[in-house]
């Protein structure tokens, strides 16, 4: 889910920016300090959406830099189980499929990408074996996040399914919408009789 987060902070500007004005040097700062921050709290910092106030400076001795009490808007990008997302697959390996969804990647374990019995191909494709369903580089799906670990802070883990319903490849999901709008049908006109 993305959000945006309001966040205070005292924001140390160096003296190399002491020639740009305080709202560029801070704002720069801001950027450097903040874009591609992750933290389980927050979540993955996409980019510094605006900068609300900047207090008057101040300057600790033996430091040289200023320093100011700043609030920004920051947007960021925070996982949440249960949440289902867009995305498109990026690789896929004999366990699974790397699935990119945002500002960041999730895997797809093999037995989740289906409701079969799925099979890996050399050529990058896993098939299922009764649906001969198959799912390659580039496909567009949506998936729904079952994991989210934080156990390296650089590099979240997500895990996601798409083996319950209206999720998997946009092809199943259009197939299966159609196929229950004609099943309603056939049900209406039975009933009908």
């Amino acid at each position: 889910m993305f959000y945006k987060t309001k966040i205070k902070d005292y924001i140390r500007t160096p003296p190399k920016l002491f020639n740009l004005s305080k709202e560029e040097a801070v704002l720069k700062q801001i950027k450097e300090e903040y874009e591609g921050y992750i933290s389980k709290d927050m979540g993955i910092v996409i980019d510094v959406s605006q900068v609300d106030d900047i207090r008057e400076g101040i300057i600790i001795p033996g430091d040289g830099a200023s320093y100011y009490e700043t609030e920004f808007e920051l947007l960021v990008f925070k996982p949440e189980l249960q949440e289902v997302v867009p995305g498109v697959i990026k690789d896929i390996a004999d366990f699974g499929a790397f699935f990119t969804l945002g500002p960041t990647e999730g895997m797809i374990h093999i037995s989740q990408t289906m409701d079969d019995y799925v099979s890996f191909a050399k050529d990058k494709v896993l098939t299922g074996k009764e649906s001969k369903r198959a799912l390659k580089v580039g496909d567009k799906c949506k998936a729904r996040i079952i994991a989210v670990s934080y156990k390296d802070p650089t590099n979240p883990k997500l895990g996601l399914t798409m083996r319950q319903e209206g999720l998997g490849k946009l092809e199943w999901i259009k197939e299966e919408k159609k196929d229950e709008k004609e099943n309603k049908k056939e049900e209406k006109n039975k009933s009908k009789k």
